[in-house]
Formats: C-alpha cells, structure tokens, sequence
C-alpha cells in the first residue's frame, strides 16, 4: 500500500511539473510573438477607447482585430474613416492600407487571436446598478473560443473583482485554468477624449494580472504602445485605482459646485473666487463648476465602487454625496434660468431658450450622460420652449424621439429669450455671441473675456 502510495504522489508531482513547464512554454511563446510583433490582437469595442488602443497597436506593428457590434462603426474602420476625433485619419488609413487593422463583427476571430482586450461599454442600468452585460457577453464569447496560450485583458471601467469574480470563472468555466493554460489580467483605460497633450502613447498604463506571469504578458504588450507600464498585485488593487483617479476628480468636482451653489445664493462670484485660490502655488489644485459632469467615467464609476461596497456591510457616504451634488447641478442651473427669466421679464412659460453645446466636454462629439439633456427636460417641464445648437452633434436623442441642431445665426440667438451655454466648445465665437443674444446664461464662464453687452451675461 505504501508504494502504491508513493507512485500517486509521484505520478502527481510529474503531472504538476509538466504542467508547470507547458505553462512556462506558453508564456515564452506568446513573449516571443510581443517580441517580434507576430501576435494576434483582437480589441472588442471599437469605441472611444478601443479604436485609439487598436490604431497605436498596428502602429506598433502588430496585426490587429477591431471585433464590434456595430456594422456601421465596423465599415468606417474598414475604409479608414475615423468615427472619433482621437483618431487621425492619416494614421487609421496607414494601418488599413497596410493590412495591420481590419474590423468585423464577427466573434469567430477571437480564436485565432493571441491576445483579446476588452474594451466596451460598463453603464449603470436605471436603478444605478452596475451593468455588466456587454463584458459577459464577450467572456462568454471569448470563453467557447478559449485555447491554451491566449491573454485575456479587460479595460472596461468596474468595480474592484470584476476580473477575478466575473471573468475568470466564465473563462475557466471549459476546464483551462488561468495563469496555467491561459492569461488574465486587468489594466484600466485612461483615455481623455479631446485631449491633445495626453494620448495613449504618453499615458502609463497600470496592469494588474492574476498571477505574475499574466501581468508580465499584459505589461510586454502595452509597453510596446505606452510610454512606461506600472504593474501592480492583483486585478482588484488596477481596478480599485482606476475608480480612485475618477472618483477624485468627481468629488472635487461636487466640492466646487456646491460652493458655486452657495456663492449664488452669498452673491459672490465664484469663478474670481476659483481664480483667486489657484493662485496659490501649493495645496491647492483647481477644478471649475459646471452644470454636471458626463462622459462613461465620472458619473458612472462612484455608482460601481457604491454598489460593490455594500458587499463589505460599507456605505461610500462621502462618495455617495459627491455624486449627489453633481446630478443637482443640472436642476440648479434650470431654476435659475427661470428665476433670471421671471426677474428679467417676468415671463416662463413659452419663453425660448437655446442650449449652445450638448457635449459633456468641450470639443469632443460626446454625448454620453451629459448633463445637457437633463437640462432640456427640465426646461421643458418649465414650459418652457427649447432647441439646441452644436456644431459637433447633428442629431440629439431626447426622450421618446430626437432633436435637429439648429443653425446658429444672428437671428436665430435674438430669437431666443434667454440662450444657455452650456458647453463651451472652441468654435464658438462668444463676443458675436453676446453681441446678438438678448440674455446669455453661462455655465462655464466661457464669456469671461467679453466686453461689451455684460450687463446681458448671468453666470453660474
């Protein structure tokens, strides 16, 4: 019985350490494909951050797999025309044209690749709930596809778990184990739309894989495309990080407007007072007030760590009331465009407002969660009458159907009764502006150069 025994463990061990081996193998065989720029990448979700990612990928030189569901977005890769403004024309058609990026919807093609990145959308459902079902759907796709050898990396904005709690049993779900037969790893996007000092390749780029190895893969494959990669233990500690960076820039955010709420009602104004404390050269970091925040990240990532931290029996107050604040601001921005109305002249319902700017950020064609439909609702449930102008968006989604943006002509701002900026877009020429609109109410502080006809301007 005893050398029965002994031949188990023996056999065991041997098993063990060939498994051990093949997993060194693979691992060095997928090192050697980053190395030399022969591994397949496939990006899922050629969006605001998997297209600029799958670009400076096949710049790099490796062969790259834009997959999406959309067909519309997929033939304007295949034609080399750029759906975002992240992504110059120039360098979509190179990559194209030299057969280093093509797009498909087809998920048959994460097979054949090395490496998957998964980069589509993590929204909050109407309960603010977070809602996963875009990534389980590529897991579960990736998970009928899964070979030994393959890297697996998730992007997508969530909550801290997601990768070790959602993706990697989905993945192990046919029997190969991650950090054995396949590799995991998560690295948050920092993608900052519009921003043209900042891009991908100056960006680093945090990599958290479930073992070491996964992160080693993870971090050979981006430093090929970013400047410098900041691997850190686990998946969990790479998402935790990529919430703190948001829900930083969100709770300063919500500190600023709420002070533009009190200097309202205080009679102070508080773009000087913003200006003033920036001054300061130490401790001090400037954020401005604005109607709300938009975009995928800021209104969305609070909610995720919210809803997860009730899973440890801990409420994110704090957190919880920063996110408050800023979905105020929307309301706080339509009452006083009403009281500005009443005071100036008396009249609300069927007053005309023109909305100028329905982005949630200056120069980038994003609507997501901007804070301007809110605000065209809420002028509306005023009684108030309502259009839109932005040179950026042709067509708005606004309940139920959609509006047109109207052209912005000197007779179209003396038209209105009070016109709203609400997005300060470059474009806009804003002494022209004041010059021909009757009441001008600005959001962003974005007339602040303007000289004649202020006695017209009401900021926030």
């Amino acid at each position: 019985m005893a050398a029965f025994y002994a031949d188990l463990t023996g056999r065991a061990a041997g098993a063990h350490e060939a498994r051990g081996r093949e997993c060194v193998e693979l691992a060095e065989g997928l090192r050697r494909r980053i190395a030399d720029r022969t591994a397949r990448v496939s990006v899922v979700g050629i969006g605001y951050v998997g297209l600029p990612l799958a670009v400076e990928l096949a710049r790099a030189g490796f062969p790259v797999t834009g997959l999406d569901v959309d067909p519309e977005k997929v033939q304007q890769v295949t034609q080399g025309r750029p759906f975002i403004g992240d992504v110059a024309e120039a360098d979509l058609a190179a990559v194209v044209a030299a057969g280093r990026l093509q797009a498909t919807t087809d998920p048959e093609t994460l097979a054949a690749a090395d490496a998957a990145i998964i980069c589509v959308p993590t929204p909050f459902n109407r309960n603010k709930e977070p809602d996963l079902s875009a990534v389980l759907d590529v897991t579960e796709a990736l998970a009928r596809r899964l070979r030994p050898g393959q890297l697996v990396i998730l992007e997508s904005s969530t909550y801290p778990g997601t990768t070790e709690e959602v993706l990697r049993p989905l993945l192990e779900r046919g029997g190969l184990r991650a950090g054995r037969d396949f590799f995991l790893a998560y690295s948050p996007e920092r993608v900052d739309p519009g921003n043209p000092t900042f891009r991908i390749p100056e960006i680093p780029k945090v990599v958290g894989g479930v073992d070491p190895t996964s992160t080693a893969l993870a971090c050979a494959l981006y430093d090929a495309v970013v400047v410098r990669t900041i691997p850190v233990s686990s998946p969990r500690v790479a998402e935790m990080a990529k919430l703190l960076e948001n829900i930083y820039r969100n709770v300063n955010i919500a500190l600023v407007n709420e002070l533009a709420m009190l200097s309202d009602r205080m009679g102070i104004d508080i773009w000087e007072v913003v200006e003033a404390a920036a001054t300061k050269p130490f401790g001090f970091m400037s954020f401005q007030p604005g109607p709300g925040v938009g975009g995928h990240c800021l209104p969305v990532d609070p909610v995720y760590l919210s809803w997860k931290a009730k899973e440890y029996d801990f409420y994110t107050n704090f957190i919880t009331l920063a996110a408050e604040v800023n979905a105020n601001m929307p309301y706080f921005v339509a009452r006083k465009v009403v009281n500005t109305l009443v005071q100036r002249s008396g009249q609300v319902v069927g007053a005309g407002v023109l909305v100028l700017g329905v982005t949630f950020k200056r120069d980038v064609a994003d609507t997501r969660n901007s804070s301007a439909v809110k605000l065209l609702e809420l002028l509306e449930g005023w009684g108030l009458r309502t259009a839109y102008h932005d040179p950026l968006i042709p067509e708005l989604r606004l309940g139920e159907g959609t509006r047109k943006s109207e052209p912005l002509t000197a007779e179209r701002l003396a038209a209105a009764d009070c016109v709203v900026i609400h997005t300060d877009h470059s474009s806009y020429d804003y002494d022209w502006l004041v010059a021909h609109a009757p009441l001008v109410f600005d959001t962003r502080n974005a007339t602040r150069a303007v000289r004649a006809g202020r006695e017209r301007i009401v900021r926030l």
